[in-house]
């Protein structure tokens, strides 16, 4: 009897091990106003949606913060993986199952107002220095375009921001015009310090991606509680808190 109940425990604890390996997990990493850490809570514009999309599915997956990179590692080689935000580009496009879009966003790069204007992007070209965050999309994207001039010593988005109010840099590229909003609020700079160069370098739109072992019934019950809070007006609503 006591060898039974042995071998009963030990199936109960197996079987225990591999549905906790088999619950999907979500990731993202910071970014606001996506996705940031504010009094130890995890919140943002795409962190309320991929909550109130859960709410519609029933699902309570678990939501981890990680460096850029670590988070994207954890999408490739992790099963049953969730991220978000991410932009869906032609690259990624067959790594990942994609539901949304969620919201479409630029990436613009910004100076001093009162510095001289650059307004072609043959200035930007040759322009001393451009700061951008040290990895990820933006600076792949920047180097992509021919961009020799680049410093990437920017570990977060706040860096950039100081370091070209401390004069450290002359132009700054990092992040999507509603996250200039938000670090600028974050960051207390007074509106008319910053000037938008009239040079659009990057348009896309944000995604949460699965990773490929991810059941298509899944995907579809997210896609359809996507489109079920863009029909409502909640989606909107959501995204107005973050863009004002």
């Amino acid at each position: 009897m006591r060898h039974s109940i042995s071998v009963a425990a030990l199936l109960c604890l197996l079987l225990g091990t591999v549905a906790r390996a088999e619950q999907y997990q979500i990731v993202t990493e910071e970014w606001a106003p996506y996705n940031y850490l504010e009094n130890n809570r995890l919140t943002g514009m795409t962190t309320e949606i991929v909550r109130a999309i859960m709410a519609l599915t029933g699902d309570d997956f678990e939501v981890l913060l990680q460096p850029s990179m670590r988070a994207t590692q954890i999408l490739k080689h992790r099963p049953k993986t969730i991220m978000y935000s991410l932009f869906r580009t032609p690259e990624r496009e067959s790594l990942y199952k994609w539901v949304g879009p969620i919201v479409e966003e630029s990436i613009h790069p910004y100076q001093l107002a009162k510095a001289p204007p650059v307004n072609s992007l043959e200035q930007l070209l040759h322009a001393p220095q451009i700061t951008t965050r040290h990895a990820g999309l933006v600076p792949t994207m920047l180097l992509s375009l021919g961009f020799n001039n680049l410093d990437k010593s920017a570990t977060e988005s706040k860096l950039l921001y100081r370091m070209l109010l401390a004069g450290r840099t002359d132009i700054i590229v990092g992040d999507t015009d509603a996250g200039v909003v938000y670090y600028s609020r974050q960051l207390n700079i007074a509106p008319g310090t910053l000037r938008k160069i009239p040079i659009e370098l990057y348009r896309s739109s944000l995604y949460i991606a699965f990773s490929l072992d991810s059941e298509d019934e899944v995907v579809a019950a997210w896609t359809k509680a996507l489109e079920q809070l863009r029909r409502s007006g909640e989606l909107g609503r959501i995204q107005r808190r973050y863009e004002q």
